[in-house]
């Protein structure tokens, strides 16, 4: 596997290493030693999976308290997936990356504590799985407007995206909690 570095420094992209023939593929997707030597000293707690339509956006995500680590994949279709930064202190506060992740590419993205966190599905549908160093807490959840103009997010979408009623009552930057 290979880190590759992205213009918010705690934000990784980590590419497998991809073997294959005519026969299909074979990549490790994750090694705990190797993670915590090359990306984060962490713990992952729960698994999720999601699966989505095209034109749906889910997301700007965060937890105040459990907050969550996750490192995210896409095992079919394709997204652009994009983190926050929502840590007061950090050099990179209210900056954001964005990159596709896709069943082809087979990259995942590091998202750590402290960023949130969102997808659009740009192909016919998307299955997107993620590991979390903590537990989902609803009660703790924080989202943030997709398209606040503070962040200017620069999302590859031409028509409004669906959204789920707590995306819509998104929080504008400004007035989210911060860490």
């Amino acid at each position: 596997m290979k880190v590759i570095e992205t213009s918010i420094p705690d934000v990784k992209i980590i590419e497998p290493k991809v073997f294959g023939d005519d026969r299909g593929f074979f990549l490790e997707t994750f090694r705990d030693d190797w993670f915590k030597e090359n990306v984060a000293n962490v713990t992952f707690v729960q698994d999720n999976h999601s699966k989505s339509s095209q034109g749906i956006l889910r997301g700007m995500h965060y937890q105040l308290n459990q907050t969550q680590g996750k490192l995210v994949r896409v095992t079919s279709g394709e997204v652009y997936d994009v983190a926050i930064d929502m840590r007061k202190s950090s050099p990179s506060y209210g900056q954001w990356f964005g990159v596709l992740l896709s069943a082809e590419n087979k990259r995942q993205l590091w998202v750590p504590e402290g960023f949130a966190h969102g997808f659009y599905v740009t192909s016919e549908s998307a299955e997107f799985v993620y590991k979390c160093t903590d537990y989902y807490a609803p009660e703790h959840e924080v989202s943030v407007k997709w398209n606040d103009p503070t962040l200017d997010i620069d999302w590859p979408i031409t028509t409004k995206p669906s959204l789920s009623a707590k995306d819509e009552d998104g929080l504008l930057f400004q007035d989210a909690p911060t860490f």
